[in-house]
C-alpha cells in the first residue's frame, strides 16, 4: 500500500501543477450540465435534469477513466515507466495507482456536478442514495480506467491514443441509455444500448435515484470490471518497456 500512495501522491502533485487541466476538470462538467440539462429542448421525461444528470456523471466518469491510459502512455514515452518497473516495488502497484488516481479525480468532478445539478433544480437525494451513487462511479472508473490503460500499453505513441480515444469516447456516450430512453430509440440503437457498458453504470444511477436497488446492473458492471482488471493485471506484469 505505500507503493500505491506514493504513485497517487505523485499523479495528484503533477496534476495540481497543472491549473488550466485542474480548472477545466471542474468546469467542463458543469457546463455539460447547464448545455445538455437546461438548454436542449426535451419532452419525453418530467424533469430532464433529473434524467440527464446520470448520464453526464457517468460520461465524465468516461472521459476523465479514458485519460488513464494516457497518463500511462506520457510515462512510458518519457522514460519514468522503466524506471518504475525497475524499482523494487510489485508492478502492480504501479497498475492500482493509476487506477485510483484517475478514478478518484473523476469523482471529485462527480461531486462537483452533483452539486451543481441540484442547485439549478435536480431533486435531492438522501445521504444513503448518494452513498450508492459513488459505488457506482468507482466501479465505473476502475472499469474504464483498465480498459484504457490496458489498451496504453499496447500502443507506441500519444497520438495513436489519442486517435483512440475519439474513435472510442463520444460513440460510447451517444450509443448509451445517456440521452433518452430505451422507449423513444429506434430499435437497432436500443439495441446497442442495452449492451453499452455506461447504460449498466447510468440505468444503475437511475434505479438509485428512483429508490430502488439495481441488482442487476450492478452486477453485470460487477462481472465487466472483474474480467477488465484481470486482463490488465496480466498485461501489466508481462510488459517490457
Amino acid at each position: 500500500m505505500k507503493g500505491v500512495l506514493t504513485y497517487i501522491r505523485r499523479d495528484f502533485i503533477r496534476w495540481s501543477r497543472n491549473k488550466v487541466g485542474v480548472v477545466s476538470t471542474l468546469v467542463l462538467p458543469a457546463a455539460w450540465l447547464i448545455f445538455v440539462g437546461i438548454a436542449l429542448p426535451v419532452k419525453f421525461t418530467g424533469n430532464y435534469l433529473d434524467f440527464i444528470t446520470p448520464g453526464i456523471l457517468v460520461m465524465t466518469i468516461l472521459s476523465t477513466g479514458i485519460s488513464s491510459g494516457s497518463l500511462l502512455m506520457f510515462d512510458k514515452i518519457l522514460g519514468f515507466l522503466n524506471k518504475f518497473l525497475a524499482m523494487p516495488v510489485p508492478r502492480e502497484s504501479i497498475l492500482v495507482s493509476k487506477l485510483l488516481f484517475i478514478t478518484l479525480r473523476g469523482l471529485l468532478q462527480a461531486t462537483i456536478i452533483i452539486i451543481f445539478a441540484v442547485i439549478i433544480g435536480a431533486t435531492l437525494l438522501n445521504p444513503l442514495q448518494y452513498a450508492m451513487i459513488y459505488i457506482i462511479l468507482f466501479l465505473f472508473g476502475v472499469f474504464i480506467s483498465a480498459f484504457s490503460t490496458t489498451v496504453a500499453l499496447y500502443l507506441d505513441d500519444h497520438d495513436s491514443f489519442a486517435a483512440f480515444t475519439a474513435m472510442v469516447t463520444m460513440p460510447l456516450f451517444f450509443t448509451s441509455s445517456a440521452l433518452m430512453p430505451y422507449d423513444v430509440m429506434p430499435g437497432w440503437l436500443s439495441t446497442i444500448a442495452h449492451i453499452n457498458p455506461l447504460s449498466f453504470a447510468i440505468d444503475a444511477i437511475r434505479e438509485i435515484s428512483a429508490g430502488s436497488i439495481p441488482i442487476i446492473p450492478i452486477g453485470l458492471l460487477l462481472i465487466f470490471t472483474a474480467v477488465v482488471v484481470t486482463i490488465s493485471g496480466y498485461v501489466f506484469r508481462k510488459i517490457t518497456v
